[in-house]
């Protein structure tokens, strides 16, 4: 009977308290890993570790803010002090703050917070962890961007460039890191459910019409997202250094972003209809 595919493993995955890190927070839990539900909301990230815990898994929550570095680096400590290691790191926090109607209406308190809560966490989390993985010359960072990163996404530039950077770093950071024992990857998501992206708000009469939005022929729901990053995670994937995946159903592959005359005040959209 095969083994569970991250048995005995740490794992921590910011932003879990919801979503696609809760997702990859219970099936990492079921593959046997112990998992560290990190979210800036306590009760969600205490939410989803008694779940995890009901089902006979082992969770434990964290309440942090990975934009603070006081905050991270207590909540690396509390780690390290608890577990002696962590073996996987999934850095999944990021948001949209709020879309511009272009680049000439924004401003640079837009950009700082678009910069601090898509890449400067990545940074900073990550480096609070290598050092403890490259004394066991051991462990696998995952960096969740979005498949605006690696297309053009006229409805934020700003936003683009960061997700754009956080694909750059895993790219850079895998080929630097791997000889040492550090494997390095991550995903680019698009059209997946959740709290931030919530699709169910688009108008009734265009619920059966996800087959012609994308080549999957269906919305991306969380646990598609947490499959691929179980596969990161894991040792299916000890072959790969420094790659994104597109987990986007297709869209990267098959096209881009669409002109939109009746788009409520944007002029792009990302599906052929207008809501």
């Amino acid at each position: 009977m095969a083994s569970a595919l991250l048995e005995g493993k740490i794992a921590l995955i910011t932003g879990a308290g919801c979503g696609i890190g809760a997702a990859a927070a219970t099936l990492f839990a079921t593959e046997g890993a112990s998992v560290v539900v990190v979210d800036i909301d306590g009760d969600a990230a205490d939410d989803v570790a008694k779940r995890i815990a009901d089902a006979g898994g082992a969770a434990q929550s964290v309440t942090a803010d990975v934009r603070d570095p006081q905050e991270v680096d207590a909540m690396r400590d509390r780690v390290l002090d608890t577990h002696g290691r962590l073996d996987v790191l999934v850095n999944n926090v990021g948001h949209w703050v709020h879309l511009p109607a272009s680049f000439a209406d924004g401003d640079p308190e837009h950009w700082q917070a678009l910069y601090e809560i898509n890449f400067l966490h990545v940074l900073r989390v990550t480096h609070a962890f290598v050092p403890a993985m490259l004394e066991r010359h051991s462990g696998t960072i995952i960096n969740v961007s979005s498949v605006e990163g690696i297309r053009g996404y006229p409805p934020d530039s700003v936003y683009a460039a960061f997700k754009a950077a956080v694909v750059a770093f895993t790219r850079s950071l895998g080929v630097e890191l791997g000889r040492k024992g550090i494997k390095v990857n991550g995903i680019a998501p698009d059209l997946t459910q959740t709290k931030q992206s919530d699709f169910t708000r688009d108008p009734p009469e265009l619920a059966d019409k996800w087959s012609t939005f994308l080549p999957a022929g269906r919305m991306g729901e969380p646990l598609d997202q947490a499959r691929v990053l179980l596969f990161l995670a894991s040792e299916l994937s000890d072959f790969l250094a420094g790659h994104t995946i597109p987990t986007d159903g297709g869209t990267a592959a098959a096209g881009g972003w669409f002109p939109s005359t009746r788009r409520r005040g944007r002029s792009w959209t990302n599906r052929p209809f207008d809501p």
